[in-house]
């Protein structure tokens, strides 16, 4: 295969733990709940985090209001506005802003993440991270049918970092369930960042075509993870 010629990131538990966005909302969610529903900030937000540690995801809103026994009356929708609205408290891993300005210089690096383009932009900006990256893109731009699993997303963006070759790019990411057979439809290697403590870390891929190519402990190890696309490819 070619040599690596871009490096293309992905966003939560990627460049900065997802878990902090969390708990950043749910500190959202906590004054909201204060101001609006009587209960104490501190209150709502352990509460909350202690439905996400204990594993509940999709229905935690739901479930909080159920404990307090609070009638939903249209709450749950309002609860995802505020969380999602909010102004990210979150910092990314402390290796990345080296570890992006030394790879800056052998590659162009460029971010795709699925999601609301409001959102995960607050979150780059509120990382700083924007100005080491040629191109951003939020698949949620594209359309719903845009996210992973679909390549579309990668194949728009390297067109957006100058026409760079599929397979002269790597995809670093997280969550086998789509990100890495994204990369593989779209004619890309692929990386995967599993770090003790990630959302998807315990999570195998369903099938050989969700695998990831090479992996990572932590962005310390990506370099190598890198490296070796270059040996195989020499």
């Amino acid at each position: 295969m070619p040599r690596l010629r871009a490096v293309v990131f992905d966003l939560d538990d990627t460049l900065y733990p997802e878990s902090a966005y969390v708990r950043s909302g749910f500190r959202a969610l906590g004054e909201w709940a204060e101001e609006q529903l009587g209960v104490p900030a501190e209150e709502a937000y352990a509460e909350l985090d202690a439905l996400f540690r204990e594993g509940v995801r999709g229905d935690t809103f739901d479930r909080w209001l159920a404990a307090r026994g609070i009638p939903d009356a249209g709450l749950v929708p309002e609860m995802v506005r505020v969380y999602r609205a909010h102004r990210p408290a979150i910092e990314p891993f402390p290796e990345a802003p080296a570890l992006l300005d030394r790879l800056r210089r052998r590659y162009a690096l460029g971010v795709l993440s699925d999601g609301e383009v409001e959102v995960q932009s607050a979150k780059l900006d509120s990382l700083g991270l924007r100005d080491r990256f040629s191109a951003v893109l939020v698949s949620g731009e594209l359309g719903r049918d845009a996210w992973k699993p679909s390549p579309l997303g990668l194949r728009t963006l390297l067109e957006r970092m100058g026409g760079v070759a599929a397979g002269e790019a790597a995809y670093l990411a997280d969550n086998p369930a789509k990100d890495f057979i994204a990369a593989r439809a779209a004619g890309m290697r692929s990386v995967r960042l599993r770090y003790d403590g990630g959302i998807y870390s315990s999570l195998e891929p369903e099938t050989p075509a969700h695998a990831p190519d090479s992996e990572a402990g932590g962005l310390d190890e990506v370099e190598a993870a890198l490296e070796r696309f270059q040996t195989i490819d020499s």
